[in-house]
């Protein structure tokens, strides 16, 4: 083989090595997206049985009103130490009672809010599959304020009627994990709750 074809050759192989390192890394950049999402994220350290972290796609498009809330009682650090007081096997699990839902007495866990006013429904056409987050509510429609629950499997019957708010992308294996009960006998808690852009 003359020198000029080694060259060629060599150019050709590095030319396609470039190319697909490059292709590489965009798929990583797009696997890391799809993971992180667009965000805002709320990132969940999670304690108890269950350990790690979970990372929720909140969707601000979908429910403006319901998000901003999440967001603010994560700034202010009101979900921090709040327990996973509902958590049914094949259903979903319940969090974020920031009034009841601190120890050690659990008894009206689930009862509670925030001092922020009740929101409107922002009811959307996506459904309630596993990893979906939806804002929980009483009887009325209007009544979400603060709590949420997170689905282990699909709840269709939940469509059109619960609030929306966004999906885990990171950590479904610890919401797994999380010990049922309602409330469970030894709860698993948010123990540290913030917002990543």
């Amino acid at each position: 083989m003359s020198s000029d074809r080694v060259l060629f050759a060599g150019l050709m192989s590095l030319g396609v090595a470039v190319i697909g390192g490059y292709a590489l890394s965009q798929s990583a950049v797009l696997a890391q997206d799809a993971v992180d999402g667009p965000g805002p994220n709320l990132v969940i350290e999670v304690a108890g049985k269950a350990q790690g972290e979970v990372v929720i796609d909140l969707l601000p498009d979908v429910a403006p009103q319901h998000v901003e809330r999440m967001v603010t009682l994560a700034g202010q650090g009101a979900y921090d130490g709040v327990v996973f007081h509902r958590v049914i096997e094949g259903f979903m699990a319940q969090t974020g009672d920031v009034q009841f839902g601190k120890g050690p007495s659990l008894g009206q866990a689930g009862m509670g809010g925030s001092d922020l006013p009740d929101l409107p429904a922002e009811f959307s056409d996506i459904s309630f599959d596993r990893g979906v987050v939806g804002m929980a509510r009483s009887a009325s429609p209007d009544s979400a304020n603060s709590q949420f629950f997170i689905m282990f499997a699909p709840g269709d019957f939940l469509n059109g009627k619960y609030t929306v708010v966004g999906r885990v992308v990171q950590g479904m294996d610890v919401v797994d994990e999380i010990t049922r009960g309602e409330p469970p006998r030894s709860p698993d808690v948010m123990q540290k709750v913030s917002v990543a852009k």
